[in-house]
């Protein structure tokens, strides 16, 4: 859903991921208009990529149970996080989307406007950094500088808004606020709570696949945490950047990350394969995972040759036994045919 504002913020944010001191609170929103089966509102939160409360209109859940312990010690917070959830939020996002229709004069019909509130804390210099971005229609909008406190038009109809907000002291104080002082309070309590889970380190499993002898040769590494990590090959010891492909991490469904790198082998003999081989690495750390490249341990779609014996025979004892089926039921349509044409001519000899 995020689209070019997801990669502006991840590209905003690259330079800051290269220490594991640093963490992150993120929270997304959405609302939109014109989709009658989806939720008009949503909001996710994310602390160190791993998701920890999401929220619509009508729906508050919590994802892990030192979040949990969190608002059972702050019964306040919990009431401030579901009155925003249920009251205040559904109407000033659908209040947005309402103000730029209206602006852009644009017809009815399906339109989203989503907001990211970020902010990080770096445990070793105590430094924090933040980041509020908004985007309309699955393009970048508007996004706050922090350090000058002016708004920035991320694209040409963005510029009233612009001009509105920098006007607009009191959103200044508002947003000043929660960079200062919520959003890294909350981060350093979800710290404190959740050390255990967000302080740990799950090293993953590598695989390396292949769909096709001409498709590129995949490295695919899952079940890791953090999430700051590097997946490479090299070949004779070096890191190789010609012939390599990247994926973006991923969550997956417990917590854990996920990510692949593609080499293509096209143009590598198989007899130099052993000279490659796939690399994972925290950022943090010296240690690595090595899974050296070779033929007999690729996971494919391909049928090795006794699962194709097989199948084929398979086949043909299916293909013998539809046939002699097929036989059986026209010998047998023959014998009654007969057998009727036996009776006809029996009852003619019985006339005459």
């Amino acid at each position: 859903m995020w689209n070019k504002m997801i990669k502006f913020l991840l590209t905003l944010l690259f330079c800051l991921l290269s220490s594991a001191e640093k963490h992150f609170l993120k929270i997304y929103y959405s609302g939109s208009s014109g989709l009658p089966h989806f939720s008009q509102f949503e909001v996710v939160a994310e602390v160190d990529g791993s998701l920890v409360a999401y929220c619509n209109r009508t729906d508050f859940r919590i994802t892990q149970d030192w979040v949990k312990k969190i608002f059972d010690d702050d019964v306040e917070l919990f009431t401030f996080f579901k009155m925003k959830c249920y009251q205040t939020l559904p109407n000033v996002l659908q209040a947005r989307i309402s103000d730029l229709k209206q602006r852009f004069k644009q017809p009815e019909g399906v339109h989203v406007f989503q907001w990211i509130d970020s902010c990080g804390w770096d445990t070793e210099t105590e430094e924090l950094f933040s980041v509020l971005q908004y985007g309309y229609n699955g393009e970048d909008f508007i996004a706050l500088d922090v350090e000058k406190l002016s708004w920035i038009a991320l694209k040409q109809e963005a510029i009233p808004t612009k001009l509105a907000w920098d006007s607009d002291r009191a959103r200044f104080d508002i947003n000043k606020i929660f960079i200062s002082q919520l959003c890294p309070g909350w981060l350093k309590r979800s710290l404190d709570y959740g050390r255990n889970f967000l302080m740990r380190t799950e090293l993953p499993s590598l695989s390396v696949l292949q769909t096709s002898p001409s498709a590129p040769v995949s490295c695919h590494a899952t079940g890791f945490y953090p999430d700051k990590a590097r997946l490479f090959w090299r070949k004779d010891g070096e890191e190789i950047h010609q012939f390599m492909n990247h994926e973006e991490i991923l969550p997956n469904n417990d917590g854990t990350f996920q990510m692949s790198a593609d080499l293509h082998v096209s143009s590598v003999v198989v007899a130099d394969w052993w000279r490659y081989d796939c690399v994972f690495q925290f950022l943090d750390a010296e240690d690595k995972i090595i899974l050296r490249l070779d033929e007999a341990a690729i996971k494919t779609n391909k049928m090795n040759p006794s699962n194709v014996a097989f199948f084929t025979t398979v086949v043909g004892i299916f293909i013998c036994a539809l046939i002699a089926m097929i036989v059986a039921y026209l010998y047998r349509k023959r014998i009654k045919a007969l057998e009727r044409d036996s009776d006809i001519s029996e009852k003619q000899n019985l006339k005459n």
